[in-house]
């Protein structure tokens, strides 16, 4: 990369279900930005561009994940809303962020919000809102109100890339429904996860963020749910990843966020599927047993989200992740100038879910895709013109 090639904005990095931001002990052995191919904020870095990797909650709702990635780019205590938390019967509050991720975040600081997987979700539902804001919190708290819902700060974000996002939810959640899988699974996560959040572990190797549902403690929060309580209130919460992955909860996200005008929207998405010499469909392009296995289950019983021959990266489907259904979109073209406000969807590349994150991915691949998007998002930065609708 040579110095005209760097992006002037902050890249801060979003993780998708089951994962895990710079701050937590497992990252320094297994990032999850780079995973085998080693830590790509710290490649990027090193290459004089200002990367960043975020930490969510990994089986937390897009909305409460949205509020903790506000809170870490500002500093400040995570707020999830009076009345959002009143409807889902959790607590308002949860930790509190002595500092933000980085200095000085604002409209002539900008950010680019890159979200593997769930993370799309999360960085876009982030943007609406401080776009929009959120006028039934306001109605409840009024001037109490976080910042986050009551809009007019969409000028903080220069762009929103997506990378295997379920955009439109995933087959893969439909398939495991038709097992009859989906309640044995998030019992055992949910067990898992309580009982990890309860040890000293908690932070210092995996963090779940779950400080508003009561399954641990922080400086300012003291009390915390009984275990299988604690157990009982996350398996009957609507709110969840799990949900909002499915075709519905997919739809009802889609229904309140739209396109930011002055925000660039880009989805990548990856396909693990080729024919074989019967001319069917199978997974190929991985090296993740598991994929192939998931894979397999989409292109069987994954019809309502993706057509099979569309494709798949082992967990999303390739329609899934282009672009929200019914939202302005355009096939990306290298010779066209890009435009804001609509989704423009790169080329469908090979590799699974976890290629784009470096997972038993090719190091120099790896590397090039990402100097390839930090050039994409440069040029984003001479077109963007801060303004209020």
């Amino acid at each position: 990369m040579t110095t005209c090639e760097k992006t002037k904005y902050p890249m801060v990095f979003v993780h998708g279900m089951f994962g895990w931001g710079e701050n937590e002990g497992i990252n320094k052995k297994a990032p999850y930005w780079g995973a085998t191919t080693g830590s790509l904020t710290e490649y990027l870095s090193g290459e004089g561009v200002e990367s960043y990797a975020a930490s969510t909650g990994p089986l937390s709702s897009a909305w409460d994940q949205a509020c903790e990635l506000y809170a870490q780019l500002k500093g400040t205590r995570v707020d999830y809303g009076e009345n959002h938390s009143g409807v889902y019967g959790h607590r308002r509050y949860g930790r509190t962020y002595k500092k933000p991720l980085f200095e000085n975040w604002s409209e002539e600081k900008k950010v680019h919000l890159i979200g593997h997987s769930f993370g799309g979700n999360t960085i876009r539902l982030l943007v609406h809102l401080l776009k929009n804001g959120a006028p039934e919190e306001v109605a409840v708290t009024g001037e109490d109100t976080s910042p986050l819902f009551k809009g007019g700060q969409e000028d903080l974000v220069c762009s929103v890339t997506a990378i295997c996002s379920p955009l439109n939810g995933t087959d893969t959640y439909e398939a495991v429904q038709r097992y009859k899988l989906m309640g044995p699974t998030r019992i055992l996560t949910l067990i898992y996860t309580t009982s990890i959040s309860r040890t000293k572990l908690n932070g210092k190797l995996i963090d779940f963020h779950l400080e508003q549902m009561g399954v641990h403690t922080t400086d300012e929060i003291k009390h915390r749910k009984p275990f299988f309580k604690a157990i009982k209130d996350l398996y009957v919460c609507k709110e969840s990843i799990d949900y909002d992955m499915s075709e519905k909860g997919a739809e009802e996200l889609n229904a309140l966020v739209k396109a930011v005008p002055s925000v660039y929207y880009f989805s990548f998405c990856y396909n693990m599927l080729e024919k074989n010499k019967k001319g069917r469909l199978v997974p190929k392009n991985t090296k993740v047993p598991i994929l192939s296995f998931t894979s397999k289950l989409v292109i069987k019983y994954g019809k309502r989200m993706n057509k099979p021959s569309d494709g798949n990266d082992g967990l999303v489907g390739v329609d899934s992740a282009k672009h929200p259904k019914n939202q302005p979109h355009k096939m990306y073209a290298q010779d066209e100038p890009l435009s804001s406000g609509v989704w423009n969807v790169m080329p469908v590349r090979k590799g699974d879910h976890g290629t784009p994150i470096g997972l038993f991915a090719d190091r120099e691949e790896t590397h090039k895709f990402y100097n390839e998007l930090v050039l994409l998002l440069a040029t984003t930065e001479h077109n963007n013109i801060s303004y209020k609708e």
